[in-house]
């Protein structure tokens, strides 16, 4: 079951229901983030940038920021967008009061110091094109020498048909709950270097 291929409405719809009955929201960020970290077994010496957005994305990046602290990694955080949701905002605040550097992203920033990038930008339900920051830091990171993991899809990539005018290139994409459809369609070859995911314990409904 944890290996299904999902749309992104079910997915969302899902979420939600598992919110509603079973696991609050701020536990499913914790648990998606600390999967991202298992999946990944080069944290430990390396410099580590993670780039979020306003949304839940962003919220796990949050997460996962203070769980590579509490391991004695030292991340710094860059944000995309001053939007962020009530359980990111939580994992942020964590995350400040640990000591994690949070930084805004601009024009000028440079992420070609950094060993790790992780994609917290955008999430599945994101359609079209990418404009204004979100552009700017999804260019910087496709710029850089980095190992890059994008966390449940790559930024800019649509999540039912993984059509991507412009997206972020990983080297591993950790889907969180379920596989997006778009994962396998359109584009997403040409984005995705490994990929693999991950159960929450989202309960999935029709």
């Amino acid at each position: 079951m944890k290996d299904k291929v999902v749309s992104v409405d079910q997915m969302r719809r899902s979420d939600a229901y598992t919110i509603e009955h079973f696991v609050p929201g701020k536990e499913l960020m914790y648990r998606a983030a600390q999967g991202v970290f298992d999946s990944y077994d080069g944290w430990a010496g390396r410099s580590i940038a993670i780039v979020t957005g306003g949304g839940n994305n962003g919220g796990d990046g949050y997460a996962l920021a203070g769980i590579l602290k509490n391991q004695g990694i030292e991340p710094v955080v860059y944000r995309v967008s001053d939007k962020l949701s009530d359980d990111g905002l939580y994992y942020l605040e964590i995350a400040t009061d640990l000591g994690v550097p949070v930084r805004n992203f601009d024009e000028e920033t440079d992420f070609s110091g950094y060993d790790v990038i992780v994609d917290c930008i955008l999430g599945t339900g994101f359609k079209g094109e990418v404009r204004g920051k979100a552009a700017d830091a999804i260019k910087a990171i496709n710029a850089s020498d980095a190992y890059v993991i994008s966390v449940d899809i790559n930024s800019g990539m649509n999540g039912d048909t993984g059509e991507a005018h412009l997206a972020v290139m990983s080297d591993l994409t950790v889907s969180i709950g379920y596989y997006k459809q778009g994962l396998f369609k359109g584009d997403a070859d040409k984005y995705i270097g490994k990929l693999t995911n991950v159960d929450i314990g989202i309960v999935l409904i029709d």
